[in-house]
């Protein structure tokens, strides 16, 4: 995706949207928002916002969270257990400053725990949501991915790969999304009984292989959820399913929206 996007001002920050119309959409159909992952940005989605948007018939709507890509920096103190949650009500915010009154949500990793919270939240914006790879309580597998990721940061590539996305908001956010996982105030994190409001219909994607998370992640969703939730174990994926499956996940992901408004 090259075109640049726009500029969204809410509460003093600057929020980057980049909004996808689609040539063939199909009457009002409600629009879909992909929410990136800890270290994402609107770039890291590659071509699935479009390759959705063509195959369901429904505008997209990408967007940076701010400290991410080309949205403000981060102000404020530092993360506590509950800075999902606030990401979810701002997500509110944006949409009516987009001056959409529901909308599906699409969300990778930490973007899948909050679009959960906003259905939960919200529930009478939200018409649906695709999660992958997200998560709603710490694992230890989850930790065990962050110190590994640590190392290729120290060592790797991973701090030069970041760097295209987000240039000179990369430690913050890194650091962000390291300190506040391990911290031991965040040991008991767990959203499971805050979702169950959720009533709309919710599609469950994780990669067999994910080395942030195991299928007991899956499971509780599915099982904390009140609306209609289906699971589905993408075979040769890992954390990032849309990537590494591309067309499976294309494919689930239209069907399931196939009977949405």
């Amino acid at each position: 995706m090259t075109d640049d996007p726009m500029l969204v001002p809410m509460g003093g920050v600057q929020i980057a949207v980049r909004r996808i119309p689609c040539a063939q959409a199909e009457g009002e159909r409600t629009p879909v928002v992909f929410l990136h992952d800890s270290l994402g940005a609107i770039t890291t989605w590659r071509d699935l916002p479009e390759r959705l948007g063509a195959a369901t018939g429904r505008e997209v709507i990408v967007y940076d969270r701010q400290g991410y890509g080309r949205s403000s920096p981060f102000t404020g103190p530092p993360r506590d257990r509950d800075y999902m949650h606030r990401e979810a009500d701002a997500l509110v915010v944006l949409l009516d400053r987009l001056g959409l009154a529901k909308a599906i949500l699409f969300g990778h990793s930490d973007g899948g725990t909050i679009a959960l919270l906003a259905a939960a939240r919200h529930p009478g914006r939200i018409a649906a949501v695709i999660t992958e790879g997200a998560h709603v309580f710490v694992e230890g597998i989850t930790l065990a991915g962050i110190r590994a990721a640590e190392r290729d940061y120290a060592g790797g590539d991973l701090r030069e790969r970041l760097l295209r996305h987000h240039g000179d908001r990369t430690e913050a956010l890194f650091r962000a999304w390291t300190v506040t996982w391990q911290a031991p105030f965040f040991r008991a994190w767990d959203i499971t009984a805050d979702i169950a409001a959720v009533c709309c219909p919710v599609l469950v994607l994780q990669g067999v292989d994910d080395a942030f998370g195991t299928e007991a992640q899956v499971d509780a969703i599915v099982q904390a959820v009140q609306g209609e939730a289906r699971k589905y174990m993408v075979p040769g994926a890992a954390h990032t399913p849309h990537r590494e499956a591309p067309g499976i996940t294309l494919d689930l992901v239209s069907s399931f929206l196939a009977g949405s408004p």
